[in-house]
């Protein structure tokens, strides 16, 4: 009976032991998985440009005008052609665009150049803008905002225009210059989220 004691005794410690250990490892396995998944953030951005740029290429169809569009004239610029472009002539055609952006004098942002890949019918040009809003208290941002460009190259012809397409961190809609209004509210909702989600974490 004694022996018999002795051992419920151990099974019981085994087994709380086991329990602290899958709860640890479990933890641990959702602190890595969310970490992946923020690193990844930019291969599932890029994911979604290419399969609207293989759409287009499938399909081909010119975009139809709207009956409104000098009315609804949303501001671009004019993007160098297929023969003309180089990685140097993408990052200033960016900074050239998304000078047309309205929004307030304390945003500040720099241009990175992200990738080059080559595919079927032309090359893709990739670029980060990254955003932040520092202030004379807070000169180190707490957060920033991320937009990820693709620029699609036809080989076709010298003189193609290129393809411009861009997405906003944690957001899923792929956008076009001229077809889309820029809102500086996009911006700021990726910034207050993640600031809100560092304040809701104790170290």
């Amino acid at each position: 009976m004694i022996f018999l004691g002795f051992f419920f005794l151990f099974l019981k410690a085994v087994m709380r032991a086991l329990a602290s250990l899958t709860t640890e490892t479990t933890l641990r396995m959702e602190v890595v998985s969310s970490a992946v998944n923020y690193r990844d953030y930019a291969t599932e951005a890029h994911k979604l440009v290419d399969k609207v740029i293989e759409d287009a290429l499938r399909h081909f169809e010119p975009l139809r005008k709207d009956e409104n569009e000098e009315e609804n004239k949303i501001p671009s610029i004019s993007w160098p052609l297929s023969g003309e472009f180089t990685r140097n002539a993408g990052e200033k055609s960016i900074e050239e665009f998304i000078g047309t952006w309205r929004r307030g004098d304390n945003w500040k942002h720099c241009i990175d150049f992200f990738d080059h890949q080559e595919s079927d019918g032309g090359d893709k040009y990739r670029y980060r803008v990254t955003w932040s809003m520092p202030t004379r208290r807070k000169p180190i941002p707490r957060a920033t905002a991320s937009v990820y460009f693709t620029i699609f190259v036809p080989n076709a012809a010298p003189k193609m225009p290129v393809s411009v397409y861009y997405v906003f961190e944690t957001n899923r809609l792929v956008h076009r210059p001229g077809q889309s209004q820029f809102r500086e509210k996009w911006l700021r909702d990726v910034i207050e989220c993640k600031v809100d989600t560092m304040e809701a974490i104790d170290f």
